[in-house]
């Protein structure tokens, strides 16, 4: 009889250790699934190799895979300004293993008719910095400041090609503004991204570009190309010497966004130990000192907030594409 007792108490406690392995295995110290994840996370960039959003998403994505103790492996899916990489980030599997960087262009593309989704269609978790325009011409170019620039122009209207990376993106609004600004004409070229902009400036190919100092500064410290001004509110930390716009009398300030962003539909849990990780690993010291060496500028803003800074941003735009007549390009 007390063997029998015994055997029932035994595996009474075998049960209810197994119930409490199995629950340990659902959670961790925090309440969390802790099954998450369980395998590699595929980041998608919407813009090619060498640009800012692939540079600062690399960086970003090896503080983070500290953070999830996963590989996270970025793919970048180019073309359509933007639209491809966007579109498959929202139309990507809404299990937490696809994630993507989401840009400026989400909020460009569609007054223009291009694409038929918005930021509305995304589950947005944080975002990551923003980044001034630039006016970034040859290092052997004929004019040394912004108003050398422009007289140039003036005197020799649609002469001068501007590089961009592609239709109705970023940097076409933001050559389309220097343009509305200062009164010149000028021809855009697209690109598929700031890189190959870049590049084909450092070839002589285009006369200038409307891209971020990040992307310029390979060949600016290369000596291959100068950049006359930037469209912030104050100077650079790492290039004090550029004059901001505004100092130089053009009154511009205009920048790009970057932040990540999921597909609808992902669980809440998965997506709140992504925002842990994300939020954790955009103050990795790592990752500080590389973004503050590339000269990209962490901008972060929670979930909450992000979505609040989407739709202020998304209604700007529509009504800087208006004033700038781009949309009758």
């Amino acid at each position: 009889m007390k063997k029998r007792i015994l055997y029932v108490t035994v595996g009474a406690l075998l049960a209810v250790s197994a119930l409490v392995n199995a629950a340990c295995a659902k959670k961790d110290g925090n309440g969390k699934k802790a099954n998450y994840p369980e395998k590699g996370i595929t980041m998608i960039c919407p813009w090619s190799a060498g640009g800012g959003t692939d540079a600062i998403l690399r960086a970003f994505s090896y503080a983070a895979e500290k953070q999830l103790g996963v590989t996270i492996t970025v793919e970048n899916k180019t073309g359509g300004a933007g639209a491809i990489g966007h579109a498959a980030i929202k139309n990507a599997k809404p299990d937490g293993y696809t994630v993507g960087m989401i840009t400026f262009e989400l909020n460009s593309l569609p007054p223009q008719g291009l694409i038929d989704f918005t930021y509305a269609d995304y589950d947005p978790l944080i975002r990551v910095n923003s980044d001034a325009a630039t006016l970034t011409v040859k290092a052997d170019a004929p004019y040394n400041t912004i108003k050398e620039f422009v007289d140039y122009c003036k005197k020799n209207p649609n002469s001068v090609s501007i590089g961009n990376s592609a239709p109705g993106s970023v940097w076409h609004i933001g050559a389309g503004l220097l343009a509305n600004k200062t009164g010149i004409q000028v021809k855009h070229v697209s690109f598929e991204g700031g890189g190959p902009a870049v590049t084909a400036l450092a070839g002589g190919h285009i006369q200038a570009v409307t891209v971020s100092l990040a992307e310029v500064k390979s060949q600016l410290d290369a000596g291959n190309v100068k950049c006359l001004g930037i469209m912030d509110s104050k100077r650079s930390e790492l290039y004090p010497a550029i004059p901001t716009f505004t100092e130089e009398g053009y009154p511009i300030v205009y920048s790009t966004w970057r932040g990540l962003g999921l597909p609808k539909g992902v669980n809440p849990e998965i997506r709140a130990i992504l925002v842990d990780a994300f939020t954790k690993a955009i103050e990795d010291p790592d990752f500080v000192e590389k973004a503050r060496n590339m000269n990209l500028q962490i901008a972060y803003l929670p979930p909450a907030e992000f979505e609040v800074f989407l739709k202020e941003n998304f209604d700007a735009v529509s009504k800087t594409l208006k004033e700038t007549h781009l949309l009758d390009e």
